[in-house]
């Protein structure tokens, strides 16, 4: 079997730089400090911060500075930020405030502190069965619940599952994707970390309904259960045309082990013609878990990647550090605008000022609530293994693991199992 090319290109997510960072130790509106970086993308970067109002730990993301001065974008991003902050769903990353200060967009979240199902993939290689649906499960009635409040993902894809370190599963990045898209703004590093993804009729047309997300849900399903997406191609748009012509195949037919029941469900969801898929999130995620029903598939808590939690930890202490002694600036290097001040600095502060632009403070748009989504990228690793032999080795120690955990070792297999598929 060929070797899975990965769609995403390298990025640097880790919190330590080469330079300093002209964004730490600075805040937001004098609210959000910023003390760590996360991860970094093509659009935007994700910083570990705190909000100094109410004492609590937060993700932020700042947008690029490209932009901060369109229009059409900074609408369309106020609009989806206060269409996704009023879902409420477990399975749903939590959205606390938008707004822009001194033209830079930022997204203030709840922070999950894990990593994402890209990492885990990458670590670990396919997933048994009763993994993939304690994925799909929350993911599933995250979608389900966007979908019947009139909002569409987009971007279904790993980067945008995330794992916490206390085995919850969350969808993110609601938001952003229609925003780029009006403002006219695209990138490589979009269309790579998305077409293996997309919809027949957003690649044709762009439009998207709850359907499009399925389908991005019936790939992701298959790249769980297989390690691979069901399309290659040598360019973004190549990769994104084979839908068209191509049905997406069961992955029984790639790997050993799949039960038809997991078939079904992804060969249904994907489905080029939309009005045969399932109707939404929760249509899908009734049969996944009817699936799982009649395949007795025991309870699983999934593992957050080990690579990810490191990461994390390094970014908790440096926050604590930042709490504890505020820097009054990067020597040598200067904030990302001077009229932005390090925290404690006198002059900074500390509500929105007239420069600034809430998301609580300001009117609703007039903007159809049709389709959201955003793109990110996450850091790049080894492609995962495709043989025969390790497709069909990687699920059987996958099920090991869990039998080392259930009899109480389940730190000692998680460790075997990172450093054989990490």
């Amino acid at each position: 079997m060929p070797r899975h090319e990965d769609t995403v290109p390298p990025v640097d997510s880790s919190p330590v730089t080469a330079f300093p960072d002209p964004l730490i130790g600075t805040s937001m509106e004098g609210r959000y400090r910023i003390d760590a970086l996360i991860a970094r993308g093509g659009m935007s970067a994700v910083y570990l911060g705190v909000d100094l109002r109410l004492g609590r730990a937060v993700a932020i993301k700042v947008m690029d500075a490209r932009y901060g001065s369109d229009a059409l974008f900074l609408r369309r991003f106020e609009f989806e930020a206060r269409a996704v902050a009023g879902l409420r769903h477990p399975g749903l990353v939590a959205v606390y405030d938008q707004s822009v200060d001194f033209g830079t967009a930022f997204l203030v979240m709840e922070l999950v502190e894990g990593g994402s199902l890209r990492e885990l993939l990458r670590e670990r290689g396919p997933m048994p069965p009763h993994a993939v649906v304690a994925v799909a499960d929350p993911v599933l009635g995250a979608l389900g619940t966007a979908h019947r409040a009139g909002l569409v993902h987009r971007d279904v894809k790993p980067e945008n599952v995330l794992i916490s370190e206390h085995g919850e599963v969350k969808v993110a990045d609601f938001g952003l994707v229609r925003a780029v898209a009006e403002a006219g703004v695209t990138s490589a590093s979009v269309i790579l970390g998305t077409a293996a993804y997309l919809s027949p009729e957003q690649v044709e047309s762009t439009t998207a309904d709850a359907r499009s997300d399925v389908y991005s849900m019936g790939v992701l399903i298959f790249e769980m259960l297989t390690g691979r997406t069901p399309f290659r191609g040598d360019t973004p748009l190549a990769l994104a045309y084979q839908r068209l012509s191509y049905d997406v195949p069961a992955p029984g037919d790639v790997i050993t082990g799949v039960p038809p029941e997991l078939d079904e469900v992804v060969l249904r969801a994907t489905e080029r013609n939309p009005a045969a898929r399932y109707p939404d999130g929760f249509a899908m995620r009734e049969a996944i878990l009817r699936a799982a029903d009649d395949l007795d598939l025991p309870p699983f808590t999934v593992p957050p990647p080990r690579h990810s939690v490191e990461r994390m930890i390094i970014a908790r202490n440096r926050s604590l550090q930042m709490g504890q002694h505020p820097p009054a600036g990067v020597p040598g290097v200067p904030v990302a605008d001077p009229r932005r001040l390090p925290v404690g600095a006198p002059g900074n502060p500390q509500a929105p000022g007239p420069h600034t632009s809430s998301l609580m403070d300001r009117p609703d748009d007039d903007i159809e609530a049709d389709d959201t989504g955003i793109d990110d990228v996450e850091p790049a690793a080894p492609s995962l293994p495709t043989t025969d032999s390790a497709a069909t080795l990687i699920p059987t120690l996958w099920l090991f693991l869990v039998i080392l955990a259930a009899a109480g070792a389940g730190a000692l297999g998680w460790f075997v199992g990172s450093h054989l598929f990490g």
